[in-house]
């Protein structure tokens, strides 16, 4: 295990970096970091933001001890093991691929060779972890993402993207939580919502979960927006 390297960015934050690369055993490791930091609750510790490979600690400088700070990170970046308890269940993820709801299937299908349907099967015949979030609120970096289709991001980004968006950009994979600009290639949409301030937990994902996504039709998908649609509907019926 090589050893972590802790450096100030201004006067209020600490960042603990590991090997600057993206693998699934040192982001284990990062998050393993970052949940033994927050689990300390030292005073003055704002924020505790795991990455890739690094995480951020945002503390209050008039009310953090910088040395006692500085030291919690080294002992905890040298001992930190990824928890090997048994995660939860991976997250599904029903998508409808290609069409206008997957504007650039096609082109990832040349890209790799191959047929679009043998595109849709390789991204669904993996498990991905997800390894932060970031961008805008839920949403999630999954990787990795086979490379036959890992096609890179587009030259010229989207002005918008819809909202429930399943991309792929090189290595990574994700789903667009709201209507956003965005350069990831479109491969199909999703009714799920990776992010829904209303729900008990916001957050569909985080990071450390694995996710599976799995093809549906046309028909699926409408149906399941429609019943999304429905129950918004009323739930603000019932509001006073």
């Amino acid at each position: 295990m090589s050893a972590a390297r802790i450096v100030p960015a201004g006067d209020s934050v600490l960042i603990v970096e590991l090997e600057e690369r993206i693998d699934p055993a040192i982001n284990a490791r990062t998050i393993a970091i970052a949940e033994a930091v927050q689990a300390r609750r030292l005073a003055g510790v704002l924020d505790v933001v795991p990455t890739y490979r690094s995480i951020a600690v945002y503390f209050d400088p008039l009310r953090t001890d910088y040395d006692a700070l500085q030291a919690l990170l080294e002992a905890e970046a040298d001992g930190a093991i990824a928890d090997a308890a048994s995660p939860r269940p991976p997250v599904r993820i029903p998508v409808c691929y290609g069409g206008d709801l997957g504007p650039d299937l096609e082109a990832i299908a040349a890209f790799a060779s191959m047929r679009a349907d043998e595109v849709i099967s390789l991204h669904c015949a993996r498990t991905y972890r997800v390894f932060m979030l970031g961008f805008v609120a839920g949403f999630a970096y999954m990787g990795i993402v086979d490379e036959r289709i890992a096609a890179p991001r587009q030259s010229t980004p989207r002005v918008r993207v819809p909202a429930g968006s399943v991309g792929i950009a090189g290595m990574q994979t994700g789903v667009y939580p709201a209507e956003t600009p965005g350069g990831w290639n479109i491969v199909g949409r999703t009714a799920a919502k990776p992010f829904d301030p209303a729900r008990a937990e916001p957050f569909l994902f985080k990071a450390g979960d694995h996710v599976q996504f799995y093809p549906i039709d046309r028909a699926e998908f409408d149906a399941a927006v429609s019943e999304r649609s429905e129950t918004v509907v009323s739930e603000k019926a019932r509001l006073p």
